[in-house]
């Protein structure tokens, strides 16, 4: 069940030591937030029955201060239950004690989903930046305006780095789990596994300094025999009438998965193979090749973003590899959608420049960043004027790296802990919605800061402009110390 719930103002928080100050930050980000449309997606997750359920202020609120802190739940919890700003945020009438505990917070994450938190990031966008232009009388196609950022990144997930024999010994310890367990239902006699032998195998190869492929090798040989010989102990308990749980069927469904991948990666002597998996906890994570000075490979979702004004969307989000310029036909039609017009210029890598997306955009007069395809000009004006402009479109384009920058330093992508599939997609999500919300924060504080200097400088053109002398910029110093 679940009620609906009017948005609180500031002047309706019962504090019991005084007023709130409006010019908090929390109090500021809290008029930004689109309330009204997260609580519409929402509330479409509930029927009219049953104990009501938090507000979605609460659960969103409480997923952003989260983002914003980098804490963990019970920090969030404990942060929530001492500062009453941060009750506030989250819709809570007056000061008192948090009102969900550290587990509730994997429910809300988990009733954001992928479609719900790219509705409340397009709604993150001011107003002004939305708003369609007017189509010209004769029927013709606007003029192409603005400029389309198009950028991928990954952002890895909380899992230790995967090795091959790493990940056999865990699946070996997990189907002698899975034998111990019907051994115990159907009360038969548990078979000889030689747990110590592969154990003893495992650390051999694990504490050894020095590591050759042909140890390597031999150690991944071993663990397949005993993952074998084991899930064939499982299938004669199973004929026996043994009857394995969901949870039994889906962790050996992953281990024997994780087999058949090995397996074959050693017989062919190859060291990648289609949709591999990395991590038997998380076994949707996929490896990302992306070719980076750090880490050549990374595991965790890829985000494809597009930037418009320095606000951010999803254009895809995936857990398996994927080539990000397929998606420009899509992103530029959204545009279009949005906007009413096609873009002047898109600023990407280099991968985007494929024969096919320059085509499209010389068919619709957009320009598209990178060297030109052939040979380069041989007039020496054209050519400088190119390398200008080149130099001017990667000096525009990094504005996404610094959206990169900023979600995975100070809001937390740069490794993800949460442990589900779609709570991976909303801690994502809410990333990108507290940045957009934290640019439009600042722009407006950047702004009102602003506001007294521009009229001190616009009196003082007045008056130069009135007695015919140039500006003294003494005297716009002494003015604005003046008005401070």
């Amino acid at each position: 069940m679940y009620k609906d719930n009017s948005q609180l103002g500031i002047e309706d928080f019962v504090f019991p030591y005084g007023k709130l100050d409006v010019e908090n930050d929390w109090v500021r980000l809290a008029a930004l937030v689109p309330w009204e449309v997260a609580e519409e997606r929402y509330a479409a997750r509930f029927v009219n029955n049953g104990h009501p359920a938090h507000p979605a202020r609460m659960a969103l609120g409480a997923l952003l201060i989260q983002r914003r802190l980098k804490c963990s739940d019970k920090w969030l919890v404990k942060h929530i239950g001492e500062n009453p700003y941060l009750q506030y945020f989250i819709g809570m009438k007056e000061y008192g004690p948090c009102p969900f505990g550290a587990s509730t917070l994997v429910v809300f994450r988990k009733r954001f989903s992928k479609k719900d938190l790219a509705v409340i990031l397009e709604a993150s966008v001011p107003k002004a930046e939305t708003e369609k232009k007017d189509d010209s009388d004769d029927g013709n196609d606007p003029p192409n305006s603005g400029t389309l950022v198009l950028d991928a990144t990954c952002c890895p997930a909380d899992i230790a780095y995967p090795q091959d024999t790493d990940l056999l010994n865990q699946a070996r310890e997990k189907v002698e789990k899975t034998v111990d367990e019907l051994c115990e239902m159907t009360m038969q006699k548990k078979p000889r596994m030689y747990r110590k032998c592969a154990r003893k195998d495992y650390l051999r190869l694990s504490k050894s300094k020095k590591r050759s492929a042909k140890a390597i090798r031999s150690a991944v040989r071993k663990q397949l025999q005993y993952i074998r010989r084991d899930v064939g102990y499982v299938a004669e308990l199973v004929q026996k009438g043994a009857k394995l749980s969901p949870k039994q069927a889906d962790r050996l469904n992953v281990v024997t998965t994780v087999y058949e991948q090995q397996r074959s990666m050693f017989e062919s002597g190859s060291h990648s193979i289609p949709q591999r998996i990395v991590s038997l906890a998380q076994p949707w994570i996929r490896p990302i090749v992306r070719g980076k000075a750090h880490a050549n490979t990374e595991f965790g979702p890829k985000l494809h973003i597009s930037l418009v004004d320095g606000y951010a969307r999803i254009e895809r989000l995936d857990f398996e590899q994927f080539n990000e310029s397929e998606d420009l036909w899509r992103a530029v039609a959204r545009y279009r959608e949005r906007y009413g017009c096609y873009p002047e210029r898109i600023l990407a890598d280099k991968i985007y420049r494929s024969r096919l997306t320059l085509a499209f955009c010389k068919e619709h007069g957009i320009r598209l960043s990178g060297p030109a395809l052939g040979k380069p000009p041989q007039n020496s004006l054209l050519s400088r004027q190119a390398k200008k402009q080149e130099y001017q479109d990667n000096c525009d384009r990094n504005a996404v790296e610094g959206i990169f920058g900023t979600a995975k330093t100070a809001y937390g992508l740069a490794r993800v802990t949460a442990r589900l599939q779609e709570t991976t997609f909303c801690v994502i999500g809410v990333a990108l919605l507290l940045l957009n919300r934290t640019k439009s924060l600042r722009a407006a504080l950047v702004l009102f800061c602003l506001l007294p200097v521009a009229a001190i400088l616009q009196g003082v053109r007045s008056r130069a402009y009135l007695s015919e002398k140039p500006l003294n910029m003494s005297v716009i110093y002494s003015s604005c110390t003046c008005e401070s």
